[in-house]
C-alpha cells in the first residue's frame, strides 16, 4: 500500500512530461497521432480501491476466526488468573503463619523456596501462553489477508481493472482523500468474500 503514492506520482510525472513535450514540439500530424494514442492509453487506465477496515469488519470468516480466538484467549486468561490468585494466596498464608509463629523460620524458608519455584514456573507458563496467542493471532491475520488477496485477484479477472489498491479508514482515508464513488468497490469485495465463505462452509 505504501508504494501506491509513488506509483501515482510517477504516473503524474509521465503525464506532465508528455504535456510539456506537446507544448514545446511543433504541432504536426505525427505529434497529433502520438497525443491521441496517449489519451487513449490514459483513458484505458481503470482504477478501483477498497477499504480494508470495512472489509475485515464485515467479512464473516474474519468475524468467526476472531470470535474463536477471543473465546480461547479468555479461557487462557481465566486459567492464568486462577493460577496467579492461588500463588498469591499461598504467599499470604505462609506470611501469616510466620507472623503468628505457627511455623519455624527454617520451615518457612523451605516453603518460600518451593513457592518461588512455583512463581518462576508460572512466569514461564505466562510467557509461553502469550507467545502462543500472539502466534495464533498472526496466523489468523495471515489467513484473512490471504483470503482477501486471492479473492481480489479473482474479482479482477472478471472486472479487468488496471489497478486495485486498498486503503484504511481514519481521520483521512489515505491514500484516497477524494474519489468518485464508483471507484470504491468495498461493498462488492465484502459481498463476494462472504458468498465464497458461505459456500465453503457448505462443503
Amino acid at each position: 500500500m505504501k508504494k501506491t503514492p509513488i506509483i501515482l506520482s510517477i504516473c503524474a510525472l509521465v503525464v506532465a512530461a508528455a504535456a510539456l513535450v506537446l507544448n514545446i514540439v511543433p504541432f504536426n500530424k505525427a505529434s497529433k497521432a502520438e497525443a491521441e494514442a496517449e489519451q487513449a492509453e490514459a483513458a484505458a487506465v481503470n482504477i478501483a480501491y477498497f477499504c480494508v477496515d470495512e472489509v475485515v469488519a464485515a467479512y464473516q470468516m474474519a468475524i468467526d476466526l476472531n470470535a474463536s480466538f477471543e473465546k480461547k484467549a479468555k479461557s487462557v486468561n481465566d486459567d492464568l488468573t486462577r493460577r496467579n490468585n492461588k500463588l498469591e494466596n499461598e504467599q499470604k498464608e505462609l506470611a501469616d503463619k510466620l507472623n503468628k509463629g505457627l511455623v519455624t523460620r527454617s520451615t518457612a524458608e523451605v516453603q518460600y523456596g518451593k513457592l518461588q519455584e512455583k512463581v518462576a514456573s508460572f512466569q514461564q507458563l505466562l510467557q509461553q501462553k502469550n507467545n502462543e496467542l500472539a502466534e495464533e493471532q498472526q496466523v489468523i491475520l495471515n489467513n484473512i489477508a490471504n483470503a482477501v488477496g486471492e479473492y481480489v485477484k479473482k474479482y479482477n479477472e472478471e472486472k479487468g481493472y488496471t489497478m486495485i489498491f486498498s486503503t484504511t479508514s481514519g481521520l483521512l482515508s489515505q491514500p484516497v482523500v477524494d474519489a468518485e464513488a464508483g471507484l470504491n468497490i468495498t461493498a462488492d469485495i465484502i459481498e463476494g468474500l462472504n458468498a465464497e465463505y458461505a459456500a465453503s462452509k457448505k462443503k
